[in-house]
């Protein structure tokens, strides 16, 4: 349909002189529709739709208008999602049309030519981190990133939220991947991830402990060379989907409180919107290529993975305080001087200080920068040692008893053998003693 300002540029060409041909290949209009609205004076008029049959109302297009002005980077799913748990019972293309008029369009579709890798089932699955400390920042909840994974053949998605980006982070998130899964992919593919190597060159070399974790699970670790971002496109879009969907949502519907609830109703969010959707690519909701893939993995281990924080520590001396990232934390005054291990889980917020196999103490994490965490009992030990009077030792000087006279042994009657003394070790000479001397 021709609008206004196009049928400007006609009347315009046509007091010009142009043909009704050419006006019609210049304004890309079929020539009988350029001679109707010259000959009729203008376009036809706007039809005009009763409001009461009207699918997005004064009561939806104001409620619109509140979700815009809430949060107007949202996309138009998310806003169907919010009507629709309102009771909106229109289609999504009247939606669109309703939110182009009101704020115009959102983005323009990338023209570029894709096509997508394939993969069989059970064979890889990618993993990476996505910062998301504008909204941790926002909501109050300090530093903030996002754990995703992805299985490559069914899209089944996995987002894990934490406070850093660190190795034992990374191990966590894989863990909770694998379970959530319920297997493991042959290949785990990434970026060159700090936390899992380093690069030399055009190569990344894998720390020992990544390669542990790999051979502990059953996978093999593989680096994305440089400059191959395509091959990693599984996991790099759906965190478009993840920022522009879910964290916009949470802003509109109110922000969560702790990272635990942020993690549980993005559990919630991929179970009802993304794992029941028909994928664009694979037309097959994630959850049942899942059901397919699931006997391909590779089985979990017996024993859950540790993926705490490992580390040395050497007990102050005299005081018997262990530092960890600022705070000094107590342990029993008998281990002064003493190397000890500290164990941190990812998200228990404890500390466990742990010394010849055993654990020794326990603490609730503190802030950097706090005083020292003392735990009771080591601070009366430590006092009642510290008060106590100390005796300076002192030497004992030990004499040994003057040589007692021996008791005779009295033998009685009878003959005895005894042996043949060697007179040849003696000097013999006249000495008046009977030749010996």
């Amino acid at each position: 349909m021709m609008t206004e300002e196009e049928y400007m540029d006609v009347v315009a060409l046509a007091r010009q002189g142009w043909t009704i041909g050419e006006i019609a290949a210049a304004v890309e209009h079929h020539p009988a529709t350029v001679s109707h609205w010259l000959r009729n004076g203008g376009p036809p008029a706007k039809r005009q739709t009763d409001p009461a049959l009207l699918v997005v109302n004064e009561h939806w297009a104001s409620r619109i208008t509140e979700i815009l002005k809430a949060n107007s980077n949202l996309l138009g799913t998310s806003v169907e999602r919010l009507l629709r748990a309102e009771g909106f019972d229109g289609s999504y293309p009247t939606l669109v049309r309703h939110l182009r008029e009101a704020r115009g369009v959102r983005r323009h579709r990338d023209a570029a030519v894709s096509v997508p890798i394939e993969t069989a089932a059970g064979e890889e699955f990618q993993f990476d981190w996505s910062d998301c400390c504008e909204w941790g920042r926002a909501w109050g909840l300090g530093e903030l990133h996002c754990f995703g994974a992805i299985l490559c053949w069914s899209r089944h998605r996995h987002w894990w939220f934490a406070p850093s980006v660190d190795r034992p982070h990374t191990f966590e998130g894989l863990v909770r991947f694998f379970e959530d899964a319920g297997g493991v992919a042959g290949i785990g593919r990434t970026d060159r991830m700090g936390a899992l190597g380093v690069t030399r060159g055009k190569s990344f070399r894998f720390a020992p402990e990544a390669l542990q974790f790999a051979a502990a699970h059953g996978f093999g670790f593989k680096a994305c060379a440089t400059g191959d971002a395509k091959r990693k496109g599984k996991i790099e879009r759906p965190f478009r989907e993840l920022k522009s969907s879910l964290m916009e949502e949470l802003v509109a519907v109110g922000p969560p409180g702790s990272i635990a609830e942020l993690n549980a109703r993005a559990a919630a969010w991929l179970a009802a919107e993304i794992h029941t959707r028909p994928h664009r690519v694979t037309g097959v909701p994630p959850a049942l290529r899942l059901e397919s893939e699931r006997p391909l993995l590779a089985p979990l281990p017996r024993i859950r993975y540790d993926t705490a924080r490992l580390e040395p520590r050497r007990v102050g001396a005299p005081v018997p305080l262990v530092e960890v990232d600022g705070v000094p934390y107590s342990v029993p005054p008998a281990l002064v001087g003493t190397v000890v291990e500290i164990r941190l889980p990812v998200d228990g917020g404890v500390l466990q200080v742990r010394a010849h196999g055993s654990v020794v103490a326990t603490h609730d994490l503190a802030p950097p920068g706090s005083p020292p965490v003392w735990d009771p009992a080591h601070r009366r030990a430590a006092e009642a040692l510290a008060l106590a009077p100390h005796a300076r030792p002192r030497l004992r000087v030990v004499t040994r008893d003057k040589a007692q006279p021996q008791e005779l042994l009295e033998l009685g009657d009878g003959d005895y053998e005894v042996e043949v003394p060697d007179l040849a070790r003696y000097e013999l000479g006249g000495c008046g003693c009977g030749g010996v001397r």
